[in-house]
């Protein structure tokens, strides 16, 4: 990309960055820039440098080499947030907000506006009443960041940017979390922001919506500029190809035919638990079975209760034929019950830990002979582990929060993989990932099948629910509406149970 060319349009300019951790590089001679009035997408796998070059135009890093100008002029941003100063706002994918403190007091957080020496609440509330309205957010300054959806927070995010005269808008994976509906919103909000010149870099693995809303995309790989092309000139598969530098026309491995013989190996009558009414399925062996249905409706519930991280009220659990009754945790994991959660940062792993005690933690007793870790066994076991889940790290003493998403994803399921477990429930494999990544992912979890391992992958993503499931259960309010197999797996006939158009009776 010749920078130049665009120089006196751009607000701000990275040109040929690069950035090493010790002796690890994670860019290499690295350019682009952000023009005031478009939506710029950056994209590239987990691990591609994105979050590192974000950090480095909002002033959260130092280059190694290479240099950042603001108006064409060459700068050392301000560290530690900063160069918000300059109207550079970074918005984090794990959302920056005191979730006990209000609307109000969030956006003016260390920046308060005092009156003849006292907080001038009434006029920072006007403030924010003014910005509120201004992107249509219906809620009241007063209220609590606590009370609001994730949706609502996102928005509160933008109110604090554009509050701080943003200039330039960085925004990590702002969709992640958000359902469809929400996403649209969001999407208003930021047409608004580009209408009254703010420059926009947006990180997202969704490739249709980077299709949908940027005006140009800016493609890493392995720490390098690969292309910078107008939106129009590229498609979700031709962006995801130039990601990965491979074909990805195999991203779901072949179905295997489920036998519908099989042993039961989870079998679920009449479960109720917070969140939960009057649920009943099957499980058996080998099979994919597929948890759809909108956010809220209980999909994770249900096994949150099974798996001994809610209390069951009432109904039974069966596990290989066998009542097995209210199980903790560890009993679960023992009866060889495994459940990944959908949240890797905050329950999965310990960010701040090595690689080897996070995948050991779960499967401890295996490792523990007369009171003592067996620590060589933990090293083959880790080695064994990066090989068999491709778990990219060039160094493997690296602290887990230092990993990209989706080596902390494939670190996670080797984590749970470690107990051997028979039966595992993989709460939204994909989240926050890159495609390549979900490829890996998705063929892992057919192996698994193949092996007679049973899998239940719990989705908001509809295309892996239909493209990786034997069968699917749709929930809405709690209950099962309906349950789907061979042609009717399709994204019409979950739509139409998860909206309540349609319900089969179960019983």
């Amino acid at each position: 990309m010749d920078v130049a060319t665009s120089a006196s349009a751009a607000v701000i300019e990275a040109v040929n960055i690069s950035k090493s951790f010790g002796p690890v590089p994670v860019l290499f001679s690295v350019s682009m820039d952000v023009r005031a009035g478009e939506v710029h997408a950056l994209i590239g796998e987990n691990g591609a440098g994105k979050s590192t070059l974000m950090k480095i135009l909002s002033g959260f890093h130092d280059p190694t080499s290479g240099q950042i100008r603001l108006d064409g002029k060459t700068t050392d941003l301000p560290p530690n947030g900063g160069a918000e100063k300059l109207g550079i706002v970074l918005i984090h994918q794990e959302l920056n907000l005191a979730e006990q403190m209000t609307v109000e007091e969030n956006v003016f957080l260390g920046r308060e506006t005092r009156s003849r020496g006292f907080l001038d609440r009434a006029g920072m509330r006007r403030t924010v009443q003014k910005y509120l309205d201004e992107i249509g957010l219906d809620i009241s300054p007063a209220d609590r960041i606590s009370d609001l959806t994730i949706a609502q927070k996102q928005m509160v995010e933008i109110v604090k940017a554009v509050s701080r005269n943003a200039r330039i808008l960085i925004m990590d994976e702002p969709t992640a979390v958000l359902t469809e509906e929400e996403t649209d919103v969001f999407f208003r909000q930021v047409e608004k922001l580009k209408a009254g010149g703010v420059g926009i870099v947006f990180v997202s693995h969704k490739l249709n919506e980077v299709k949908a809303i940027a005006d140009r995309i800016t493609i890493l790989r392995d720490g390098q500029w690969i292309d910078t092309r107008p939106s129009g000139d590229l498609t979700p598969d031709t962006m995801a190809q130039m990601m990965v530098g491979r074909e990805l026309s195999d991203l779901y491995p072949p179905m295997h035919e489920a036998d519908v013989d099989a042993d039961l190996v989870l079998e679920v009558t009449n479960l109720k638990a917070p969140g939960v009414h009057d649920v009943s399925f099957g499980l058996r062996k080998g099979e994919i079975l597929g948890f759809s249905g909108l956010i809220g409706s209980g999909r994770t519930a249900v096994f949150e209760a099974i798996c001994g991280l809610a209390p069951i009220e009432s109904g039974t659990v069966s596990l290989y034929g066998r009542e097995a009754g209210a199980m903790s945790v560890a009993q679960a994991r023992d009866a060889g019950l495994a459940y990944l959660t959908k949240d890797r940062k905050e329950k999965g792993l310990l960010l701040d830990k090595k690689m080897q005690p996070n995948l050991t933690l779960f499967a401890l007793p295996k490792f523990v002979k007369t009171l003592a870790v067996n620590r060589k066994a933990e090293e083959k076991a880790l080695e064994r582990a990066i090989r068999r889940f491709d778990v990219r790290a060039r160094d493997p003493n690296v602290t887990v929060g230092k990993l990209s998403g989706g080596n902390q994803q494939k670190l996670l399921l080797a984590k749970i993989m470690e107990c051997d477990p028979k039966i595992v429930i993989i709460d939204e494999p994909t989240r926050g990932i890159d495609v390549g990544t979900k490829q890996q992912i998705y063929h892992f979890i057919a192996a698994l099948a193949a092996e007679g391992v049973s899998v239940v992958v719990i989705s908001s993503e509809m295309p892996e629910i239909i493209g990786i499931c034997h069968r699917v259960a749709v929930m809405r309010e709690g209950r099962i509406a309906g349950v789907l197999t061979g042609d009717h797996i399709n994204e019409n006939e979950i739509m139409r149970y998860a909206a309540g158009l349609k319900r089969e009776d179960l019983h």
